[in-house]
């Protein structure tokens, strides 16, 4: 079959081959049909090396698609069965799952050291345990999550991780409250969705601060208030905020300049959400006083910070109900074979979403 691969960290172009095989099927394990796959950027984070991933590497992990077949005591799919892929599926027996938290389950992580493709040099990982740019993929069982047959793939695709991450991040980890002032700082697909889930909780001013015009303009289109560039981040804080700073700041980047600049704008008692994510050797600084003193919010949100099915279940009804815009939030689409165009894309900032279709 076909599938987009990585040779080394630290390469910027991905190769299609047509040798490459699913593997590990079993017990507790379902073979996918990838049918469309998002382009995050945690997929340049892996290839880059920001982000720890072994190599050779098969990039993407939001994608959606079909049963192909199904292990030994797999019952909640079979065949034919319309799924997305969840990266990080919950055990439901850890400690972080029985306090609800399944968004920290570190079962999904254990995926990726072990292989799931191979090629006739040898095997190859999948990204976060999955790998999305391939025509299949072998995941665990709880990865295959059942969507409704009224919702397309591409857009399923874009729940598996972006959508789910942007919107949880203002729904469930800030829980924007009702006539706040919010700014966002990175507008790509999931910086657009935290824009559309501040919207949705009645947020009254909504910043979108992005460096490519592009961007600006669409931010504008899925709820915005108002869109600047970086440099007129300061101006918009004194026109906004009367130069106290944001309710809340979500740092979409994963940057620990941007991190600062969003402390800096957040006001005494406000909320920092840090969304992106980033290096293991980049660190924040902020002093011991200032953290004192001003009394900030800093708040991680992984993968939403929520319950992942739930959210899921979430936005397809928001969605359903002409809510959420999800269609708008794919700009540009390429085939497989064209899937380093989707990589020039995501790096130029051209696209918000690039819907790879297989």
């Amino acid at each position: 079959m076909r599938a987009a691969v990585l040779h080394e960290i630290g390469q910027d172009k991905l190769e299609v081959f047509e040798d490459v095989e699913a593997t590990g099927f079993g017990p507790g394990k379902v073979r996918i049909r990838v049918r469309a796959t998002g382009l995050c950027h945690s997929d340049l984070s892996a290839m880059s090396g920001v982000l720890p991933q072994p190599a050779p590497f098969v990039p993407g992990h939001e994608g959606a698609g079909e049963i192909v077949e199904v292990g030994e005591g797999v019952s909640h799919v079979k065949a034919g069965d319309r799924v997305v892929v969840c990266w990080l599926p919950a055990c439901g027996a850890c400690p972080a799952c029985k306090r609800g938290q399944t968004e920290l389950c570190l079962a999904g992580f254990m995926n990726a050291g072990t292989p799931n493709f191979r090629r006739p040099g040898g095997d190859v990982f999948g990204f976060a345990g999955t790998g999305t740019f391939a025509e299949e993929v072998v995941v665990d069982a709880g990865c295959a999550v059942p969507i409704p047959d009224d919702v397309p793939f591409d857009i399923a695709a874009l729940i598996g991780c972006g959508v789910t991450t942007g919107l949880g991040a203002a729904l469930n980890t800030a829980d924007v409250e009702a006539g706040s002032s919010v700014a966002v700082i990175g507008c790509g697909g999931v910086g657009i969705s935290a824009i559309q889930g501040a919207r949705l909780k009645g947020a009254a001013e909504i910043v979108a601060v992005d460096p490519v015009a592009s961007r600006r303009e669409s931010a504008l289109k899925f709820g915005a208030t108002k869109a600047v560039s970086p440099d007129e981040l300061a101006d918009a804080k004194q026109n906004v905020t009367g130069g106290e700073g944001f309710d809340y700041v979500f740092e979409v980047v994963g940057k620990s300049a941007t991190a600062r600049t969003a402390y800096e704008n957040t006001r005494r008692g406000g909320t920092l959400v840090v969304v992106g994510a980033g290096a293991l050797d980049d660190f924040l600084q902020l002093n011991m006083f200032e953290l004192f003193f001003d009394e900030k919010r800093i708040l991680p949100s992984m993968y939403g910070g929520g319950d992942v099915m739930r959210s899921y279940e979430r936005t397809i009804a928001l969605w359903r109900a002409g809510r959420v815009n999800l269609e708008g939030l794919i700009t540009h689409r390429v085939p497989l074979a064209d899937i380093n165009e989707a990589l020039d894309q995501m790096r130029t900032g051209t696209a918000l979403r690039t819907c790879i279709e297989i």
